[in-house]
């Protein structure tokens, strides 16, 4: 990444490059993005960015696999901004806390991580991320209903506990009706994947193609990119 000769604009510059490609989720380059932000915010005493380039950073290591324990860092970080009355991008990081519990089976701190989120958003009106917030809590709702359901082997999970997959999908599509007005049309194909993944379990094959075929249409470029990818590999597995 290219220095700009003031300091501040740099760390600018360089902070919305990393959320743009952690929203790509490109975990390689948030890592080393974020690592020479940290540099950079540590030389010119940015200690704000600092810390939102410290929670990237750990985020990226834990989806890579590299270290789960870097979860409890980002809590840390998250409670030192919150105690310092800081809330640059607080939905967009509790939103990475949650997904990092997700990854490493942490389900109740990470939909805890988003009912706080959801709540900052109200606060702040920070709106760019809030249907991710959604999809995240879909997601995360049907791995809890998994663990739940093998923990206590019961014969109709669904009648032991509420109706977690009605729940997800309420989810799934009030995040796709966000993102509609919002017309983010990249983070209206990664809910409708989690949709689609949803129906496919049920046997609405047909409804989650004709679904995500509709918005995977819409492309016209970027099909090297991991999530169209995986959308092109998800269409061809519900035919």
């Amino acid at each position: 990444m290219q220095e700009i000769p003031h300091p501040y604009t740099t760390v600018l510059v360089w902070t919305w490059d990393t959320v743009f490609h952690c929203t790509l989720r490109e975990t390689q380059a948030v890592q080393q993005r974020a690592e020479a932000l940290i540099a950079l915010c540590n030389e010119q005493g940015f200690v704000t960015h600092a810390g939102l380039a410290t929670l990237w950073r750990d985020w990226a290591l834990v989806m890579q696999g590299q270290a789960e324990d870097r979860i409890k860092y980002i809590q840390k970080n998250l409670a030192a901004s919150r105690a310092a009355g800081i809330e640059l991008l607080r939905s967009h990081a509790l939103a990475l806390l949650a997904e990092a519990c997700g990854k490493t089976g942490q389900v109740e701190e990470g939909l805890t991580a988003l009912a706080e989120a959801l709540a900052a958003a109200d606060k702040t009106g920070e709106r760019w991320c809030e249907a991710e917030l959604y999809r995240l809590k879909g997601e995360l709702t049907l791995q809890q209903f998994k663990i739940q359901s093998s923990k206590f082997k019961v014969d109709n999970p669904q009648s032991a506990f509420r109706n977690p997959q009605s729940e997800a999908e309420a989810c799934f599509l009030k995040a796709i009706d966000i993102v509609r007005r919002q017309q983010a049309k990249s983070l209206e194909l990664r809910a409708v994947m989690s949709l689609a993944r949803l129906w496919q379990s049920q046997g609405k094959k047909a409804e989650a193609r004709q679904m995500l075929a509709g918005i995977y249409g819409w492309f016209t470029e970027g099909f090297d990119t991991k999530e169209l990818q995986e959308a092109k590999a998800l269409l061809q597995e519900l035919q």
